[in-house]
């Protein structure tokens, strides 16, 4: 049914000597044409690499052609070492060490509160000020690297993507390119024709949870007490990374509940209690319409290491039929190493009445959507679209979440009305889903918008290209560390769709979808192939 994209990512530094010699090449043939000036070339390439003049440092003669020359050279080299800073490195998790440090910063301050019981997940109280969020991916919009020379000409650009869009290989196609510093569409064929867009639909979950949440928003699970039944009920917030594993490395962690949990029944005298899991966050089915699948355990609001019965963090994995049952078994096996006697767990609902004994939390929101987006996390997808049901007054369903991230992304004034737009879950499984390559390409230049810094998560965390996620794999030579895209594979259904810096330093956005393709290498050779080309194209 579903070719497995979901991979464990890769390690970086293997790609880095790769990326370097690719990007060098492009910096020294840029030298040959262009000529830029030093600021321009910091902030071509990237954030990471480029810093502002400080007032009153002493000025820099303009180098000659031969020195620049030689710079873009070793530039090339400190631009696969900002590639890692910017974008990485990762840890086994798939979450950018950038945020788990944003993260254990966050976790001294109990994180943000946003908005109460708007969210019903139980955010822990407003702290301290966040720390700021890790420094983004994107060259600068508005900045000299988008101001550097004029976006690609339309005629020209599809004189190269034409013929390589064109190829059998693709079935049904669409596909769309817009300059993100100015939002105009500079190719497109077949943009509006709404298609399956597969696990590209995880941009638009992203972009609506983070509108609607913020990203430092966390979600919560609870141990609370029942004092009339001396009854312990583990109440399920929506976080399915929480882990019963010891070493939790930044994610919510199981261990930590139970042993705060058992010290604060001691203190209250209590050594037996009767124990219970509440699931009652979200409705309606448990099962995805794809049925039982690898790919995705049933949603249900707890669960522990999105109920994989192996080791894998990511990627498909056999799960345990009942999520919750469970987790709660395996929070009862704690208690009880903690000197707390606890019955074989059983569903309850908590009461207005039961005093919280212990929280722990997830990331933010940030990490979350970054880890979705790079591993494509199928769990996290349909966790955080029930969440952006909830935290704007809709049902904790399938179908609530849909209709969510529609209205969100109306709310953001993005093209979803009158072009058989569908989103039906969170992930892209569904293949009743539809969405086109206008919207794919406004969902990236919506979170590439300075008035929106909350969005930029859904950027940021793009696979990169032959270093990432499921993109690791992918791009071996040219485009690799320049192309960032999200993937989308179902039986028949290919798709791409991310961010890329073309040869003038220019930001671009690109979507590409195709339905009824004959097979998925060569649909995804040929994607990456046009993709390639959108990064090596001046197209005047």
């Amino acid at each position: 049914m579903v070719v497995p994209e979901l991979r464990p990512w890769r390690a970086a530094r293997p790609h880095v000597v790769r990326i370097a010699d690719a990007v060098r090449q492009r910096l020294a043939r840029a030298a040959d044409s262009v000529r830029p000036r030093p600021g321009r070339i910091a902030a071509a390439l990237g954030p990471r690499s480029a810093r502002p003049d400080r007032p009153g440092s002493p000025r820099v003669p303009r180098p000659k052609t031969w020195q620049f020359t030689a710079t873009a050279a070793t530039a090339g080299l400190a631009l696969a070492a900002g590639v890692v800073t910017a974008a990485g490195p990762w840890d086994s998790s798939g979450q950018r060490t950038a945020e788990r440090h944003r993260a254990v910063a966050l976790e001294a301050s109990r994180g943000a509160d946003h908005g109460g019981s708007r969210a019903h997940a139980g955010t822990p109280p407003r702290g301290p000020q966040a720390a700021p969020p890790a420094a983004s991916v994107l060259t600068g919009l508005g900045g000299t690297a988008t101001a550097a020379r004029s976006a690609p000409a339309a005629k020209s650009l599809a004189g190269v993507l034409g013929p390589l869009l064109k190829s059998p290989v693709l079935g049904r196609r669409s596909a769309a390119v817009v300059d993100v510093a100015t939002g105009e569409r500079l190719y497109g064929t077949g943009s509006d024709d709404a298609l399956i867009p597969a696990s590209t639909t995880k941009i638009a979950t992203a972009v609506a949870a983070l509108s609607a949440m913020g990203p430092d928003h966390r979600l919560t699970t609870r141990a609370v007490y029942e004092p009339d039944t001396e009854e312990v009920v583990l109440v399920g917030g929506g976080d399915p990374t929480l882990t019963a594993r010891k070493k939790t490395r930044g994610l919510a962690g199981l261990h930590d509940l139970a042993e705060r949990t058992a010290a604060a029944l001691a203190k209250r005298g209590v050594r037996d209690v009767t124990l219970s899991y509440d699931t009652t966050l979200y409705k309606g089915a448990t099962m995805h319409p794809i049925g039982v699948n690898p790919n995705l355990s049933a949603v249900t609001p707890l669960m522990v290491d999105e109920a994989r019965t192996d080791d894998s963090t990511s990627g498909p994995a056999p799960r345990v039929a009942d999520p919750a049952a469970d987790a709660a078994r395996k929070f009862g096996e704690l208690l009880e190493k903690h000197g707390i006697k606890a019955t074989p767990p059983g569903p309850s609902k908590a009461s207005t009445r039961a005093i919280t004994l212990a929280t722990v939390a997830s990331p933010p929101l940030a990490a979350l959507v970054e880890r979705m987006l790079t591993n494509s996390d199928n769990d996290l997808a349909e966790a955080l679209a029930r969440h952006t049901a909830l935290a704007t007054g809709g049902t904790a369903d399938f179908a609530g979440g849909g209709a969510a991230i529609i209205a969100r992304l109306t709310h953001l004034g993005l093209p979803v009305k009158g072009a058989g737009i569908a989103v039906k879950d969170g992930s892209g499984l569904d293949r009743r889903d539809k969405l086109t390559a206008d919207l794919l390409t406004a969902l990236l230049v919506k979170a590439g918008d300075p008035a929106h810094p909350e969005l930029r998560p859904a950027l940021t965390g793009l696979p990169v290209a032959g270093f990432t996620g499921t993109l690791a794999g992918r791009y071996t030579e040219g485009a690799a560390g320049v192309v960032r895209a999200k993937t989308g594979t179902l039986t028949g259904v290919n798709t791409l769709a991310g961010t890329v810096v073309d040869k003038d330093g220019r930001l671009l956005a690109f979507a590409f979808l195709a339905n009824n393709t004959p097979g998925p290498a060569a649909a995804q050779t040929a994607m990456d192939k046009a993709a390639t080309a959108l990064a090596a194209c001046g197209c005047r």
